[in-house]
């Protein structure tokens, strides 16, 4: 899963980027109102984390902007600013939740998790597919009750896969949610290959034989 944390003290960004990425989360850092819209615009993510005083424009103004392009991000406002007001005014224009500062890590990685499981798993904590289970809180994989065991990266991409079932997901699309900002770094997309060639082997393996399915000259798509 990847996050966004537009936050302008360094410091703090980065505790928070080394933490989330601790818990399994692909993190990304915009220090600034500019480029907070230039990766907005550039990458998708499961989660953004927003303070309201920005260089260069208010976080407000993303959350407006996030409403404008129909991006459905889920939103998480870490704000020093603590009065009701501040609070009404970023829920109203779109925000999913709000924490001010100072917080504990835990917490925050616990209202994320909130927001995207909502989003992306209607609010389960156990996805039943057929023969597959998948808990996404343990992050554990079991067919048949048999457990599957998957790299972080191949169980990302499983969570992928589920969240965008039955839709055809791009190479693009699958490189950026496994490397984020860092996906136009690479030539190709051979290591896409690798890592969707070793989850369809595994999941076939297990009796979940023609569950991700190769859209040629397209990408992939989990069709159960």
């Amino acid at each position: 899963m990847k996050l966004l944390i537009i936050e302008d003290e360094k410091e703090l960004a980065e505790t928070i980027s080394a933490y989330l990425s601790d818990e399994n989360y692909l993190c990304e850092i915009a220090s600034d109102f500019k480029s907070a819209i230039a990766k907005i615009d550039a990458y998708e993510y499961d989660c953004i984390l927003l303070d309201i005083m920005l260089p260069g424009g208010s976080g407000l103004r993303i959350l407006q902007y996030l409403k404008e392009e129909n991006k459905n991000q889920g939103v998480i406002i870490i704000s020093a600013k603590n009065s009701l007001e501040d609070k009404v005014n970023g829920l109203q224009v779109g925000a999913d939740d709000y924490l001010a500062k100072p917080f504990h890590l835990p917490e925050l990685a616990a209202r994320i998790y909130s927001i995207i499981r909502r989003n992306n798993f209607g609010r389960k904590n156990i996805i039943q597919l057929k023969e597959l289970t998948i808990d996404v809180l343990a992050r554990t994989v079991s067919v048949n009750n048999k457990q599957l065991y998957l790299t972080k990266k191949e169980f990302d991409l499983l969570l992928y896969f589920v969240s965008n079932k039955k839709r055809v997901i791009s190479k693009g699309a699958l490189a950026e949610h496994l490397s984020g900002e860092y996906a136009d770094m690479f030539d190709n997309y051979e290591f896409v290959y690798a890592h969707v060639k070793n989850l369809k082997r595994k999941l076939t393996e297990a009796g979940c034989d023609g569950y991700l399915k190769n859209i040629y000259g397209t990408g992939y798509k989990l069709d159960v």
